[in-house]
Order: C-alpha cells, then sequence, then structure tokens
C-alpha cells in the first residue's frame, strides 16, 4: 500500500475527530462514509478521499493538538454523546474546539480527567499493558482497618469481572479515607475492591494521571504546560498504540 494511505479510524484520531476506539465505533455504527460508501472496519484512505461523519466533511488539516487538564465534578458524565446525555463532559466545558475525554470517571466520581483532540496519545495512555499509574483518595463508611489496607494492596479477585486486580500501593491516610494508585482500569474497581470488603465509598477523587497532578478548582481546566507535556510524551515514548476491544471503564 502506499505510504500516504491510512485506515480510517487513525485518520479521524488525527483530524482530531475523535479517538480511534471512538471511530471504530461510528464505523461499525454506519455513520462514517468515505466517498458516499460506508467502509468496512480497517478500510484505508488516501489523500484524496472525502471522509464524512454524519454528514459532515471530516478534514485533516491539524497542525498543533490541544491537551487539558479538567477537575470533574460530581454528576458530569465522561461521554461525547450530546445527543444522549445531557450531564455531557463536552456541553459542561463547552471549549471552542472539539475535544473528547481519555478515559473515565463516572458520574458520582469527582477529580482529574484529561482531554484532548490528539487520538494517538488516549490510546497510548488507555492501553492497559503500559501500566500508566493513576492516583484517587477514597473515603470509605467505616473505620480502615490494617487488613482493609493489605487486601486492597495485594489484589482482590472480583469475580463478576472474573480476574483478580493487579498490586497496588494503598496507604491510610485517616480514619476513613486512604489513597490508591492503580495501574489498569477494570470498570469500577475501586468501588467492586472496597464491595468486596464490605466498605461503601462515599467520595471518590482522581487527583494523578502519570505526570499530571489535579490543581484546578472543581469544574475548571487548564492546558497542559510545556513541561508537562514534554515528561508525558516522554513516558509515552515506549507505550504500545495498540488498545483492547473493550475501553477503559469507569472507576
Amino acid at each position: 500500500m502506499p505510504e500516504d494511505l491510512k485506515r480510517i479510524n487513525k485518520y479521524l484520531s488525527e483530524a482530531g475527530y475523535c479517538s480511534r476506539r471512538e471511530a471504530d465505533k461510528l464505523i461499525d455504527a454506519g455513520r462514517v462514509t468515505i466517498n458516499g460508501t460506508v467502509p468496512e472496519m480497517g478500510t484505508k484512505v488516501g489523500p484524496n478521499d472525502e471522509v464524512h461523519v454524519d454528514g459532515k466533511l471530516i478534514k485533516n488539516t491539524k497542525d498543533t493538538f490541544v491537551y487539558l487538564a479538567f477537575n470533574k465534578p460530581i454528576g458530569i458524565v465522561c461521554t461525547t454523546d450530546t445527543r444522549v446525555e445531557k450531564d455531557n463532559i463536552i456541553d459542561f466545558i463547552k471549549y471552542p474546539k472539539r475535544i473528547f475525554p481519555i478515559g473515565r470517571l463516572d458520574k458520582p466520581s469527582e477529580g482529574l480527567i484529561l482531554l484532548t483532540d490528539d487520538g494517538d496519545i488516549v490510546n497510548k495512555i488507555l492501553r492497559a499493558s503500559n501500566n500508566h499509574e493513576k492516583e484517587y483518595v477514597v473515603t470509605v463508611d467505616k473505620p480502615i482497618s490494617q487488613t482493609f489496607i493489605t487486601r486492597m494492596s495485594g489484589g482482590i479477585y472480583l469475580d463478576e469481572l472474573k480476574q483478580t486486580t493487579k498490586k497496588c500501593e494503598v496507604e491510610k491516610l485517616s480514619k476513613y479515607s486512604f489513597r490508591i494508585v492503580l495501574t489498569q482500569g477494570l470498570n469500577r474497581q475501586i468501588r467492586r475492591m472496597c464491595d468486596y470488603l464490605n466498605y461503601e465509598v462515599l467520595t471518590l477523587k482522581r487527583v494523578r494521571i502519570m505526570n499530571i497532578v489535579l490543581d484546578t478548582p472543581v469544574g475548571e481546566y487548564r492546558e497542559l504546560t510545556q513541561d508537562e507535556f514534554k515528561e508525558l510524551s516522554s513516558l509515552l515514548e515506549h507505550s504500545k498504540m495498540n488498545y483492547q476491544t473493550k475501553s477503559e471503564k469507569n472507576k
């Protein structure tokens, strides 16, 4: 194949329309066309092809990307589907360019989430095998015991997911709160782990993603600094860009 051909999902991610996995969903739903024809998954696009999503022409003319650190409030949903979810993150932020969240925080959780229009960096960060750290501060409904800390850090088998959580760093902060550093993103992982040990999560806040630390008020965002992005890029340098079919789910 000529070098100027690229897969349709890569084309849409490089154009800043969405991540590759979101592009695959759009393709699977028949919402993407190439020169007026609905493509198969993996179809390649050339420089003279016209790509439309929901009838809108998508041009890959990007030269710079947007990288935001946002302090998500409780009640906001990390979805770009503004037609279905009224409390979505996109309408809340109202950023002037099309952006999408990297990963998820579930509706009752708060804290740091990154948003961008760079589809490739999304894949690198979300790839579970890349072992990128995400740190959380959690409060629970009863006093935290040493047994709780030991069990949480050692790995817990989640029957409903049919797998054991990876060993992780857990530290007691107060009688009812602890911090935990995860390198995987199983569906509602922290809540499921606590529930297994008969603890109920009252609050869950993500305070760090890799080298990016939460430092903005709730409901506000900022752009990543040059130093932050340089370090982030360095951490991602050897990350695999392939991704699993199941996206990272909410904690």
